[in-house]
């Protein structure tokens, strides 16, 4: 298999680094990165360990270069989610954890706000485990989904579920919460009339909820467990509406919107398990999906250094075309470029089990 969809542009050095996001303020493009972990000198690598009082950092963009710019205060960094409201622009970062050992899961969630030419604390939320923040609308009205929790004996009392928030005017209020035990991810999306809403769970089923224009009510499962992250598309002639489900012990599903049966049907397999991310690049000439791959085996014996995947769409199907390394794959960023898009992609630990591993930004040619 040749490799001739990516081309290195630039490694960019972080530590346990989780997400990438892009935002822009005024004539200011920036790149988001929360961190995980910093590696402790002398002590043991682990996936799981680490001090995780830690920073996100704050990169410019100029062409497609990146250089650092500033960091906010996010301690074990999972995630950030940029939007706007009325003209104001946010930025929400999930923090799974603080500390350095034994670590404290119930560290508060920060949403900042961009004023006086830098990002200030707007709002703090109590969560437990934090994974991902999700921005999306419906009819007008803002929410905020954050997914959250750690299925572990140890912590059963603490262990929250999922949470919906939404914009009352003035901040982001309690709106409904999702049952989980150990939640991923989020996607918001239309098919079949439907407003969705997708959960990836990893204890639990991960499931697709329909809003009725008062809730979010389970309208079918998608993966019975390990659930990371979902991708939707349509065909090219717009006849069917397809989604992607990415698990990491299991290979990813490729779903078919079936009108008649009113719910997603099984329609591909795309095999290997470690799926973390996924993207949708689109080109003048074909519509592709990269999957990000996390860790083979378990978090006591992972492997990191892996192979990640690049999708073709061909009709009715996606054809594998290219595979790239990745190490502790976490995250995908598409941004466009001058001479074509460029792939943000994330890297959360190196071969050898430790932070120190880089942001790989590529240019994604056809």
């Amino acid at each position: 298999m040749t490799h001739t969809h990516l081309t290195l542009i630039q490694d960019i050095p972080a530590s346990g680094a989780r997400a990438a996001q892009p935002l822009r303020v005024g004539d200011l493009e920036l790149l988001a990165v929360p961190q995980l972990a910093y590696d402790v000198p002398g002590t043991p690598a682990h996936m799981n360990g680490g001090d995780s009082d830690t920073e996100l950092l704050l990169l410019s963009r100029d062409g497609d270069h990146f250089s650092p710019w500033g960091t906010l205060p996010a301690p074990g960094g999972e995630d950030a989610e940029h939007f706007t409201i009325d003209g104001r622009t946010f930025l929400a970062v999930a923090s799974i954890r603080s500390g350095a050992g034994p670590y404290d899961f119930t560290v508060p969630s920060v949403l900042f706000e961009w004023t006086g030419g830098t990002f200030e604390p707007f709002q703090v939320f109590d969560g437990f485990a934090a994974k991902q923040w999700r921005h999306f609308t419906i009819d007008g009205r803002h929410f905020l989904a954050l997914a959250q929790g750690v299925a572990l004996p140890a912590h059963a009392a603490d262990n929250r579920p999922s949470a919906i928030y939404e914009w009352d005017g003035a901040r982001f209020t309690h709106f409904q919460d999702i049952p989980s035990r150990w939640g991923y991810n989020w996607h918001a999306f239309t098919a079949g009339g439907h407003t969705f809403l997708a959960h990836a769970d990893h204890v639990d089923p991960s499931v697709l909820y329909r809003w009725t224009g008062d809730a979010f009510v389970a309208h079918q499962d998608l993966a019975p467990a390990a659930g990371r992250a979902f991708a939707t598309f349509d065909d090219d002639a717009g006849d069917h509406t397809y989604l992607v489900v990415a698990c990491i012990n299991d290979d990813s599903r490729l779903l078919r919107w079936d009108s008649a049966a009113d719910r997603f049907t099984d329609h591909q397999r795309l095999a290997g398990a470690g799926g973390r991310e996924l993207a949708l690049v689109q080109t003048p000439r074909a519509r592709y999906l990269v999957r990000v791959n996390f860790i083979h085996g378990t978090p006591a014996d992972p492997t990191a250094a892996l192979m990640s995947q690049i999708y073709r769409w061909d009709k009715d199907h996606l054809e594998l075309v290219e595979e790239f390394p990745t190490t502790g794959g976490t995250d995908l960023a598409v941004l466009d470029g001058a001479d074509g898009p460029l792939l943000v992609q994330t890297n959360a630990l190196s071969p050898e089990l430790r932070f120190s591993a880089d942001v790989r930004v590529y240019r994604f040619t056809d």
